[in-house]
C-alpha cells in the first residue's frame, strides 16, 4: 500500500511539473506571442541571424514544440521561406536546452518566491500584460516544487524490486530507451519536462547514465514530431516541409549519436561527474552538434524538401479550406479571433459568388450553373464549422471583454452569413430547378425586377463586410436601411399581385415566394453586421412592438 501512495506521490510530481511548463508558456505566449511572431518574421536576414532568433524565442517560450508550431503556421503561408525557417528550428533546439542547464544547479529554494512573485502580479497587476508575467512566475515556481519533489521521491525507489526490474530493462537496450522516452514527449508536449525528469532519475541513481543519455535524444526525437502532426497536416504538401525537415534533421542526429553512444557516454562522465550536470550538458551538445552540422547544409536541404514536398498546383486549391484559421495562435486571443475575422470575410465573398451566379441560374436554362452555386453553399457550411469549431477552443479566461465581444460579433456574421447561404441554395436554386424543370418563365418584366434585386444583394453583402470590419455607426444605420426597403418591395409587389399587375397562376407564385427569399436573403446580411454595432451603439430598440399605453 505504501508503495502505491508513494507512485502517486510521484505521478503528481510529475504532473506539476508539466502544469508549471504549460503556464509559462500560455503566460509568455498571451503576453509576448504577437511580438515574438513579429520578430520571427522579421528577424530572418541571413542563416545565422535566423538561428539566433530561433534560439532567443525559444530560450523564451521554453517549448521548441510551441515555436516549431508557430513558424510551421509562417512557412505555410508563405511568410518565411523554408531555408531561415529550417535556421531557425535549429536554434529553438539549443534554445529548449537553457531552462535545463538553469535547472540542472540547484535553484529549488527559489520556488517559494517564484510562486509569491507571481501571485502578487496576477492578483494586483493593472494590465493584462502584468497578469500573463505573474502566471509565467507561478509557473517557474511549480517546476521547481516539482524537481524537488522528485528527487525526494526518487530516493525510496532505488530499493523497490519491481521498479528496479523494469528500469534495468529499460537501461539494457538504448534503443527502447529513445522510443519510451519519444512516445513521453509526444505525449506531452514537452521536451524539458521529460529531460528534467530523466535529470531527476539519473540524479538518485535510478538510471545509469548510459540510459540517460539515451533518454534524452528520445525526448529531442519526440519533440520534432508534434510540429509533423498538428502544424503541417493541410491538403499542400509545401505546408509539410519544415516540420518534416526538423523531424529528418532530428532522427538523423538520434541514429549518429546512438551509433557513438557508447564512445560519448564515459566522456560526458569523465567531463561532468555529476550525473544530473552530465545529462543537462549532453542535452545542450547534442543540440549545438546537430546545428553545426546542418547550419552549412541548409541550402541543399531545403531544395531536397522543396523536390520531395512539391507545392500543389492552385487549380487543386480547396476552397472549403481555412487559409488564415492558425492553430498555433490559440495561446493569443486577439490574434486569433482576427484570423477567424478573415475567414468571415471570405464566407461574405463566397456569398457573393453565390448571389452571381443565381443571376446566372435564374436567367438561363442550364442546370450546371445550379449545381456550381450548391458547391458554393457546401463551401459556407465547411468555413462556418471551422470557425465555430477553432473559436471553441479558445480558454475563456484568457479573454478580454474587448475579445469576448469581437469572438461573439465573429460567430453572428458567420452564423447570418451560413443561413443566407442556405436560403440560397435550399430556396432561390430551389425556385430555378422547378422553374427549368416545369419550363415555367418569369415574365420579362419581374425577371428585370430580380435581377436588380440580386445585383442589389451582391452590393448589400459588401456593405455588410464594410461595417462587420470597420464597425462603422453610420455604415450600420445604412445597412439596416436596406431591411426596411426590402420589405417595402415584398409589400408592394403583393398589392401588385392582388391587383392583377403581377398575372396569376403559379409562375406568378412563385415569382412572390422568390421575393420573399430574396427579403430572408437580406435580412440575415442586416443581422450578421448592423444589429451587433448598433445594439452596441445603444441605438436598436428592445422590441418594435408599441408598449401599452
Amino acid at each position: 500500500m505504501a508503495v502505491s501512495w508513494s507512485l502517486l506521490d510521484l505521478a503528481g510530481a510529475v504532473a506539476l511539473l508539466l502544469w508549471g511548463v504549460h503556464m509559462v508558456q500560455t503566460g509568455v505566449t498571451r503576453g509576448f506571442g504577437l511580438a515574438l511572431r513579429r520578430w520571427l518574421r522579421t528577424a530572418l536576414s541571413n542563416r545565422l541571424a535566423a538561428f539566433g532568433s530561433g534560439l532567443a524565442v525559444t530560450a523564451v517560450l521554453q517549448s521548441s514544440t510551441a515555436t516549431g508550431l508557430m513558424l510551421t503556421g509562417l512557412a505555410a503561408d508563405g511568410t518565411v521561406a523554408l531555408q531561415p525557417a529550417l535556421a531557425v528550428m535549429l536554434g529553438a533546439n539549443v534554445g529548449t536546452t537553457l531552462i535545463v542547464q538553469a535547472f540542472s544547479f540547484n535553484v529549488a529554494a527559489l520556488a517559494p518566491a517564484c510562486v509569491l512573485l507571481g501571485v502578487v502580479l496576477f492578483r494586483r497587476g493593472d494590465t493584462s500584460r502584468a497578469r500573463d508575467l505573474g502566471r509565467v512566475a507561478i509557473g517557474l515556481g511549480l517546476m521547481l516544487m516539482a524537481l524537488r519533489t522528485l528527487v525526494s521521491l526518487a530516493t525510496p525507489f532505488e530499493d523497490v524490486p519491481s521498479l528496479r526490474l523494469v528500469l534495468g530493462a529499460i537501461a539494457t537496450d538504448p534503443v527502447v530507451d529513445v522510443i519510451v522516452a519519444a512516445v513521453l514527449t509526444w505525449a506531452v508536449h514537452s521536451s524539458v519536462a521529460v529531460v528534467l525528469l530523466t535529470m531527476s532519475l539519473a540524479a538518485q541513481g535510478a538510471v545509469p547514465p548510459h540510459a540517460a543519455f539515451a533518454l534524452v535524444l528520445g525526448a529531442n526525437l519526440g519533440t520534432a514530431i508534434n510540429p509533423v502532426l498538428e502544424g503541417g497536416t493541410g491538403a499542400d504538401p509545401a505546408a509539410r516541409r519544415l516540420p518534416v525537415g526538423n523531424l529528418l534533421n532530428r532522427i538523423f542526429g538520434c541514429v549518429v549519436a546512438l551509433a557513438l553512444l557508447d564512445r560519448l557516454g564515459p566522456l560526458m562522465v569523465q567531463f561532468e561527474p555529476d550525473p544530473a550536470r552530465a545529462v543537462a550538458m549532453f542535452h545542450t551538445l547534442f543540440n549545438l552538434a546537430q546545428a553545426a552540422l546542418f547550419l552549412p547544409l541548409l541550402g541543399p536541404y531545403a531544395a531536397l524538401l522543396r523536390r520531395l514536398l512539391p507545392a500543389q498546383v492552385d487549380a487543386a486549391f480547396d476552397p472549403g479550406r481555412p487559409q488564415y484559421i492558425d492553430p498555433t495562435a490559440v495561446e493569443s486571443p486577439p490574434v486569433a479571433i482576427a484570423g477567424a475575422a478573415r475567414e468571415a470575410l471570405r464566407m461574405a465573398d463566397v456569398l457573393e459568388a453565390m448571389l452571381a451566379g443565381a443571376a446566372e441560374a435564374l436567367s438561363g436554362t442550364e442546370r450546371r450553373k445550379i449545381a456550381e452555386v450548391r458547391r458554393l453553399d457546401d463551401v459556407l457550411d465547411r468555413l462556418n464549422t471551422a470557425i465555430k469549431d477553432y473559436l471553441a477552443i479558445l480558454e475563456p479566461e484568457a479573454l478580454t471583454e474587448q475579445d469576448e465581444r469581437r469572438l461573439s460579433e465573429t460567430l453572428v456574421f458567420a452564423t447570418n452569413v451560413e443561413s443566407a447561404g442556405d436560403v440560397v441554395d435550399r430556396n432561390v436554386m430551389g425556385f430555378a430547378s422547378r422553374q427549368l424543370k416545369r419550363g415555367l418563365a418569369m415574365p420579362e418584366p419581374q425577371r428585370a425586377e430580380v435581377q436588380q434585386l440580386l445585383t442589389r444583394l451582391r452590393g448589400t453583402v459588401r456593405a455588410a463586410a464594410a461595417v462587420f470590419m470597420t464597425e462603422d455607426a453610420r455604415a450600420a444605420r445604412l445597412l439596416f436601411s436596406e431591411k426596411e426597403a426590402f420589405r417595402d418591395l415584398e409589400a408592394t409587389a403583393l398589392a401588385a399581385r392582388f391587383a392583377g399587375r403581377r398575372g396569376d397562376g403559379e409562375a406568378a407564385a412563385l415569382d412572390l415566394d422568390l421575393l420573399r427569399d430574396l427579403s430572408r436573403v437580406n435580412g440575415h446580411l442586416v443581422a450578421a453586421a448592423a444589429y451587433p454595432v448598433l445594439q452596441g451603439q445603444g441605438e436598436l430598440l428592445p422590441s418594435r412592438l408599441r408598449p401599452e399605453l
